[in-house]
């Protein structure tokens, strides 16, 4: 099978879009199937249109336009899924909802990274019969408990989060409640709080440790170094900070909001940003409850990627193919020769972010 995923991939700290695309090409190509990230070859079984935004807005190397080219003058056999993991709730936006529920008239079928994201997108008119649920995982080989250490009675907790983005619907709110609560003669000897990522310029800690941002066995590592995992993200449809947290041990402490419940409710325990205190208190006293639950964690990117392949499957499966001529007509060969010299901008591009997020990492550390 060839299948052509529509993202480009970025070395060290990004998106949870990035690590998704990484984690289902390395699993695709462990089973022999070939995997590109481009529209330049005739033969694609089966196209992942990932983010159908411009590439100036996003991480994604074709859109639903050029897709629908690919389907009508290159090859009308080649099945299209559509993964969505993103909605104007996230981050107050206005036009996110409508585009995506137009581009999906390009693919046979629609993954969501949750229900609540389902929801607001069948809400909008998307037919459900062509949608289903997969949900996110990490690499559990990076992402595990293995070396991980339950807190002591002696000990301060170690209180941790983690985000690329630095928008304020990450949770800001709640980190500098916790930010200040360092200073209160209740919390100062008895939590410290550590921030690994990216912080917006008009936001500033003052209590809490600040750590650039981290990626693989790197951030792994770090995550482990602590006892307690908190997100206060609202309206994010998954996220891969709290899954990456649970991997590696940590219970999760996550606000009551957009999909993250889905995939904490069960080994975690949720709060309000009126009630964080008290919520804290309960995880601090229950801590080896919340521990046990963990044993239970269902979630990591191989159950992730297995079942992207039996959707990959399944959609083949179900394709009535059309008898084409082997070799590609006159306008076919014209988007075929466009997209290949397109891929070789993305490369250079590609080399060019990669760059800037080095870059960007190293002097934040300056």
């Amino acid at each position: 099978m060839k299948i052509s995923i529509g993202s480009k991939i970025v070395e060290g700290p990004w998106g949870g879009g990035n690590l998704f695309a990484i984690n289902l090409s390395n699993y695709l190509n462990k089973l022999g199937h070939d995997v590109i990230y481009d529209l330049s070859e005739s033969d694609i079984d089966l196209i992942l249109l990932t983010d159908p935004r411009s590439r100036s807005e996003s991480s994604s190397t074709f859109n639903h336009i050029e897709i629908k080219k690919y389907i009508q003058y290159i090859n009308p056999n080649t099945i299209v899924v559509q993964r969505i993991n993103e909605c104007d709730e996230r981050k107050n936006t206005e036009n996110i909802n409508q585009f995506y529920l137009n581009a999906s008239v390009v693919a046979d079928h629609v993954v969501f990274v949750s229900e609540w994201l389902r929801d607001i997108y069948v809400n909008c008119g998307m037919n459900k019969k062509k949608t289903s649920v997969i949900y996110a995982g990490a690499n559990s080989d990076i992402f595990n408990n293995k070396g991980f250490k339950k807190f002591q009675n002696h000990e301060k907790i170690n209180i941790v989060t983690h985000h690329w983005s630095a928008h304020v619907n990450k949770g800001f709110n709640i980190y500098k409640k916790i930010d200040d609560m360092l200073l209160s003669p209740k919390w100062k000897e008895k939590i410290q709080f550590t921030y690994i990522g990216n912080v917006s310029d008009d936001f500033t800690f003052n209590n809490t440790k600040v750590i650039k941002p981290l990626a693989g066995v790197e951030l792994a590592n770090e995550i482990k170094r602590h006892h307690i995992y908190v997100t206060g993200s609202i309206n994010e449809p998954s996220g891969n900070h709290h899954i990456e947290a649970a991997q590696c041990g940590l219970p999760v402490m996550y606000i009551d909001s957009g999909g993250i419940p889905e995939y904490c409710k069960n080994i975690g325990l949720s709060f309000l940003e009126n009630n964080f205190e008290e919520k804290l208190e309960h995880m601090i006293k229950n801590y080896d409850l919340f521990l046990n639950k963990l044993n239970n964690y269902p979630f990591n990117s191989e159950k992730m990627c297995n079942e992207f392949y039996e959707r990959f499957n399944d959609e083949i499966s179900k394709k009535v193919k059309i008898e084409i001529s082997k070799k590609v007509n006159l306008v076919g060969r014209y988007y075929l020769k466009k997209n290949r010299l397109s891929n070789r901008f993305r490369f250079i591009l590609s080399l060019r972010a990669n760059l800037i997020s080095i870059l960007s990492s190293k002097l934040k550390v300056i």
